[in-house]
């Protein structure tokens, strides 16, 4: 899978003197806060009254008491946080892909953030946290917070989104469903389950009525990242349970994982409808649309001629509350070149 957060990132050592001494403040300022032990297969208990176990990407995680010093270390974690009312709760924030949603933007600002993109581990420690949440598993690599179970002998809980699992705990094909459940276990770590139905409840309802628009028959090539050899939606991340919310028929459906490198005789062959282009500082919209329309084997296609594109930021596709926003963006354009495919 490729993430941009999964990037090998620039790590400072730190010396084992500063070690010692960040793991006694991290101690500390842990105290009653979040801590996990291998207990649990299922989400058992809410935070605010008592012990919650629950099974994480593999990992047991029991938390004690509702955690009060949280890092997120991804848009899409920091996104579920203020999006259940949490935001109070954040010290620390790390690695945006993209703007904040403009509804949680006030929030937003109230909340340090410790590194454009992973801080150090020195840097995490110094603020002290009692849990660390994380999108992508890097979130929890050399590069970012480090293995959850070291974390955890420093008081420190942590929770990794199903998404972000590694490839033998993950989701084999994920689905909003899975999104869901990401928002209702974290909703229970904290104490608020009620907001997560309540939120859960207006993103279905959207969902819903974005997957009532035109689309039947419609198939789109989902183009991430890359000229050589595209970068392609594939069969079972993100942006296969987005274009499987809408109907829309993925040509490279049988591309195993969650994106996949293709080729282009073969978008070429599978001629698809619709194209998605994913927008990303690394990797521009508009710069995919200007290659595809400049390329003497692409710019005939009728998807390129007739420029059925739609645009899709990347912070959209990371499991989380954006999602609703790609399934709505998609299901859109889809609606608008349904007529003209037989839909």
């Amino acid at each position: 899978m490729r993430v941009r957060a999964s990037r090998p990132q620039s790590r400072r050592r730190v010396p084992a003197p500063a070690i010692v001494a960040l793991v006694a403040v991290a101690a500390l300022a842990a105290g009653c806060g979040g801590s996990d032990e291998p207990r649990g297969t299922d989400v058992a208990g809410s935070a605010s009254t008592g012990p919650v176990t629950l099974k994480n990407c593999g990992f047991d995680v029991t938390v004690t008491a509702v955690p009060a010093r949280v890092v997120t270390m991804n848009q899409a974690a920091t996104e579920i946080m203020l999006a259940l009312g949490l935001g109070d709760r954040l010290i620390g924030t790390a690695y945006l892909d993209d703007t904040i949603l403009p509804e949680y933007a006030d929030a937003y600002r109230a909340v340090p953030v410790l590194a454009k993109e992973y801080p150090s581990k020195e840097k995490l420690l110094e603020v002290g946290p009692d849990f660390v949440y994380g999108s992508f598993a890097s979130a929890f690599g050399e590069e970012g917070a480090g293995d959850r179970a070291a974390l955890r002998t420093l008081g420190i809980g942590s929770y990794l989104s199903p998404a972000g699992c590694p490839a033998d705990a993950r989701p084999a094909t994920l689905t909003v469903d899975h999104v869901f459940d990401e928002i209702r276990e974290v909703a229970t770590v904290f104490g608020v389950p009620d907001r997560a139905t309540a939120l859960v409840d207006a993103q279905r309802a959207r969902i819903t009525a974005a997957a009532a628009k035109p689309r039947a028959g419609v198939s789109v090539f989902w183009w991430d990242d890359g000229t050589d050899a595209p970068s392609a939606g594939a069969c079972c991340g993100a942006p296969g349970m987005i274009m499987s919310a809408v109907g829309a028929r993925n040509i490279f459906a049988d591309v195993t994982g969650s994106w996949g490198d293709t080729s282009w005789e073969a978008v070429v062959e599978r001629n698809p409808d619709v194209i998605v282009l994913i927008d990303a500082e690394w990797s521009p919209a508009a710069g995919k649309q200007t290659y595809l329309e400049a390329s003497p084997t692409l710019r005939d296609l009728p998807a390129v001629r007739d420029k059925r594109f739609v645009t899709i930021p990347f912070s959209a596709t990371s499991a989380g509350i954006r999602n609703v926003t790609a399934i709505e963006g998609l299901a859109n354009g889809l609606a608008a070149v349904a007529p003209r495919t037989g839909g």
